[in-house]
């Protein structure tokens, strides 16, 4: 099941017996085959029960659930919610001949440190990651890890907090979330870190234009539940 912060719509994932526009456009040139995800668009990626999202394409199952975040109008990326953990997810655009975890984990660091909290690298099961614990104002300090992927001109930045950031068995999980993602960057012009655009799903923007005509329905409101048929 699929959920929106915020009480928007409940929607089921895209149908994985059809293609995906990822899958119908190519964007850069490829590399090396990945032998696990997140893939990029132009992969030849397993297929699995995915929502599509535009610049994301998430896997749904049982054991998870999954939210957008939204600032304003705009839908900025996604939460997956698991065994009292949750896992954040933004993709951003990045340059065609480098990455940006690098620079990345140097800033991200710094902040860490600033907040008076302390953070060490470590690698993981996606390459060198960010292990951190940073002071709270109600309560102890919270674990949180960072990971990063850098991909064909997209950078995947995967934020994990609450249990699975420091118990292997309860973030196994959400590493099975990000394993299954799929970014979609497309061709236009983006500058370095800026996000790649999220959107609704096909099924929930059919069902919330709907209700607006007939209505005049708020899509920022809370709106109808869709249940997925199998």
């Amino acid at each position: 099941m699929f959920r929106r912060r915020r009480g928007a719509a409940e929607t089921p994932s895209d149908n994985p017996s059809e293609p995906t526009p990822g899958q119908q456009t190519a964007s850069a040139p490829a590399g090396p085959p990945r032998e696990s995800g997140p893939w990029d668009a132009s992969d030849g990626y397993p297929q699995a029960d995915r929502v599509d999202l535009g610049g994301l394409h998430l896997p749904i199952g049982p054991d998870f659930e999954v939210q957008l975040q939204v600032a304003g109008d705009q839908i900025v990326g996604a939460l997956v919610l698991a065994h009292e953990s949750a896992l954040q997810l933004h993709a951003f655009a990045a340059p065609k001949k480098s990455g940006l975890w690098d620079d990345l984990r140097v800033e991200l660091a710094r902040d860490v440190e600033s907040a008076k909290g302390t953070v060490e690298e470590t690698e993981g099961p996606f390459g060198t990651e960010l292990h951190a614990v940073v002071p709270q104002e109600n309560g102890p300090a919270a674990p949180i890890r960072y990971i990063g992927v850098d991909g064909p001109r997209w950078f995947l930045r995967a934020v994990i907090t609450g249990r699975a950031a420091v118990d292997p068995n309860a973030a196994a999980v959400l590493e099975g979330v990000v394993r299954e993602v799929v970014v979609v960057r497309g061709d236009d012009p983006m500058a370095p870190r800026e996000g790649i655009p999220l959107q609704l799903p096909p099924e929930a923007r059919q069902a919330l234009e709907e209700q607006s005509e007939d209505k005049g329905y708020d899509p920022y409101e809370r709106g109808p539940e869709i249940t997925e048929t199998r």
